[in-house]
Formats: structure tokens, sequence, C-alpha cells
């Protein structure tokens, strides 16, 4: 879908209208940028220059005119706003990519800013039901594992989508997760370490929820790329980070689901890296619950300073002489999309740098900003036409370079690029798990 068509349909979404919605949030929920984080997001905002850097980068923006404007909703209209003041309803139609903090040459605090104002006004307004419930991923995975073939069957089903639409609000053609029929935990359970298992240490596995139920086999794919590096992997029993729920208001919850995973994780080898393959959830302990949900406990500290994301520390032993490199030849063209989550976090795109150690391998980066996703974002139907025009330049990008088999880091980012363009798009560490040729699991 164009730009133009995006624009054009401006008059058929609501301002604010993703389902039923319900009261009694916490008061808590309730971040004021006047008093909490003077010196932290609320005077970062004063060094804005209104350069328009923000704009010209943000991909909402460029596909609709729905949306004011990270300068116009952020810095701009912050500082006219009062503790308690309902903001510009447009707002909520940023997506939370974070591509405006990242370019920032001031370094305000942008995406921060919206968050906030944007949860200030669902909270008054209520947050929707359909917001309350694909925030709970790990209820999701609990509720649709036992009977996969039937959840995956009844996600292709059109009268049913098109009722989820109608009582839930999540869009009839929006990307939607698949159930593996086990969970990572339950394969894990049974696993045999590989021999060269421990030869190196320990170190831990971060699963999140979406690996857990949903993207198993890249899991799977970590812990026993991580044994064949000489790597005893530990898995304690934990559950979600809270990103959804954050994402969608409700930050009570969030930090909850954050305190009770950094006690978890916490449980086993304190002084182990910990290791994930979901960017947005590694990204969620490095910076979002202490940036977004004002978070700063030593348990998230100690927990967040140690966590990696998968090829980041994959790269890491590469540059200290330490990989093995030792991969099978894969004579293959990639097209790669590093999703917005992980470039929120700073780490470049060790990704792109490992996959590029494989003999016959070509990587291709996007160069996109966003897939459209931003999480949730793009499930709820009055956004849909939003994050479909967002994505459109990488669904065709995929198509051009290689329309059987992308990469991509998240899981949501995967869930749309699939259903998009029909590809094959897995996790990098996959095609590292091949080039080790290594067993299936």
């Amino acid at each position: 879908m164009s730009a133009g068509t995006t624009k054009g349909i401006a008059g058929m979404f609501p301002a604010f209208n993703g389902g039923l919605s319900s009261e009694g949030v916490e008061e808590e929920d309730v971040i004021s940028l006047g008093d909490a984080t003077v010196g932290g997001l609320r005077g970062s905002l004063d060094a804005c220059v209104k350069c328009t850097i923000c704009e010209t980068n943000c991909p909402v923006m460029r596909v609709t005119d729905l949306f004011g404007g990270p300068k116009y909703s952020g810095p701009q209209a912050e500082r006219f706003r009062q503790k308690g003041q309902i903001v510009d309803k447009s707002i909520d139609y940023c997506s939370s990519c974070g591509t405006c903090s990242l370019v920032c040459p001031q370094g305000v605090k942008v995406t921060e800013i919206i968050h906030h104002r944007r949860t200030e006004m669902k909270i008054a307004m209520g947050i929707p039901v359909r917001d309350r419930l694909i925030g709970r991923t790990s209820l999701i995975g609990t509720m649709m594992t036992p009977v996969a073939p039937i959840a995956n069957w009844a996600l292709d089903v059109k009268p049913i989508r098109m009722v989820m639409e109608k009582v839930i609000g999540v869009h009839r053609s929006a990307p939607m997760p698949r159930a593996y029929g086990r969970t990572f935990e339950g394969w894990f359970k049974k696993h045999k370490p590989l021999p060269s298992s421990g030869e190196r240490g320990q170190v831990i596995f971060f699963h999140g929820c979406a690996g857990q139920y949903f993207e198993v086999e890249t899991s799977i794919h970590c812990v026993l790329v991580l044994e064949h590096l000489g790597y005893e992997v530990l898995v304690p029993k934990h559950g979600c980070c809270g990103l959804a729920l954050q994402s969608n208001g409700l930050y009570s919850d969030a930090r909850k689901y954050v305190s009770r995973l950094t006690d978890d994780l916490r449980k086993v080898n304190r002084g182990a890296p910990i290791v994930s393959a979901s960017g947005s959830c590694a990204g969620m302990l490095r910076h979002e619950a202490h940036d977004i949900l004002e978070m700063d406990t030593p348990e998230l500290e100690d927990v967040g300073s140690r966590t990696w994301d998968i090829c980041e520390f994959l790269l890491d032993l590469h540059d200290r002489g330490e990989l093995d490199t030792d991969f099978q030849r894969i004579d293959v063209t990639i097209p790669y999309h590093a999703p917005c989550q992980l470039k929120s976090q700073g780490l470049g795109l060790p990704a792109m740098e490992v996959m590029g150690l494989i003999p016959g391998v070509k990587v291709v980066e996007s160069q996109q900003p966003c897939c459209g996703i931003a999480g949730t974002y793009g499930m709820k139907k009055e956004k849909y036409a939003v994050a479909q025009a967002v994505g459109a330049p990488v669904f065709d990008f995929i198509k051009q370079v290689n329309a059987e088999l992308a990469a991509c880091d998240t899981e949501t980012c995967r869930w749309q690029l699939r259903t998009a363009t029909g590809a094959n798009v897995v996790h990098p560490i996959w095609l590292i798990h091949k080039a080790y040729g290594l067993p299936n699991g």
C-alpha cells in the first residue's frame, strides 16, 4: 500500500478505537514527567532544537497524516502540557519504534516522552480489553500450545478472524503467532547436552515467552550452538518480560513481570552471561524497564548488565578469537532486516557480521527503520493499514533479494515479514546452526 493510499484512508481510522475499554488502572501507572523525571526525560526535552531529524526519519509519519510526528507529539507538545492533561489523540499512532530517540543529535528521549504521555491518555480513556489480552503473550501461548493444530487452523479461517476483529479489535489479516505444539522448556528437560557442553563454563538462556511457545525452533538452535561452542546452558524456569504489557500502557503489571523475571534469572549462576534470541525482550531488561518503567533495582541492574543478544555474544567471541569459524559452506544471498527494537539498543548489526562469516553467504541489509509491526501495534485493526504501509519497503526488499529465505532477529517482526512476503523468515541463529551442521534437536 502506498503512502498516498494510507493518507487517503485517514477518515477510516478512529483516533482511539481498539475494542472494548476497561477502567480501574492503578494510579501508579501514570508517570509524571514534571516530577519523577526532572533531569531525565523531562530535562532532555529542553535540548530539542527543532531540527526535524526525528520527523524525516519517522517511519509512521512517512506514510500517514494520522500521527503528528515525534517533534510535535514529544518535546514540542510536552512544553505546554500540564500534569493530568489529556494529550492530542494522534499520539496513539506512534509505534514506539524508537527511531526518533536513536537519531536525535541532541539526545532528546523523544520516544520515551511520547510513550508516557500516550499511556496517560489511554489510562484516562480506559485501556481496551484488546490491549490487555494481546499484552499477555505467555497466557496466549499456554492456551494455544495444547491445541496447536486447532488453534493454527482457526487463525486461517476468515469468518473466525472477522469475528475476532469485530469483537476484540485484532485485524483480520494481521500476522499472528503460530503454536508450536510443545514448549521449549519441555524440550529442554528431555534434551541430552552435546559432548562439548560445559568445557567453557556456563551461560543462562533467556527464551522469553515467544521463544517458549511460538519460536521454539529458534530457542533450540540457540542451545545447540552454545553447547557446540563449549558452554553448559542453564535455563531457569521463567516467564514473560512484560514488554507487551508496557507497550499497551499496563505499566504496573509490566513492573511485576520484570521483577519476577529478574528474580527467576538470578536463581542460577549469578556470574554467568544471560543470552537471549529475543532482541526486544533483551532490550526490556537492558534499558526499557529502566527508561520507560523507571525501575531502578539492584536485581534489574545485575540482570541487565549480564544480558546479551545471541549474535552480539557470538560476535564478541569472534572479536576475542574464541569463536569456532569452521562453518560449512552455504551458497545463498540473505535479505536481512535489523529490527527497530535491536537498533534502539545501539548494538550495531552483529547478526549481519556473524552471518557474513559463513563461506558462501552474502547478507544484504534492508536499510529500513521498521517493518511496521512494532510489537503488537500492527495487529490492531485501527493501525493495520499504517503498519503495512510502513513495512512495504521491507516487504519489497525481501521479494527482490530472495523471496524464499530472509533473516530477522525479533519474533513479531518475523511474523510480519512471513505473512507479508510468504518467505521463510528465520532468526540469524538458524543459519549459524545450519553452518555448524548441528542436529535439529
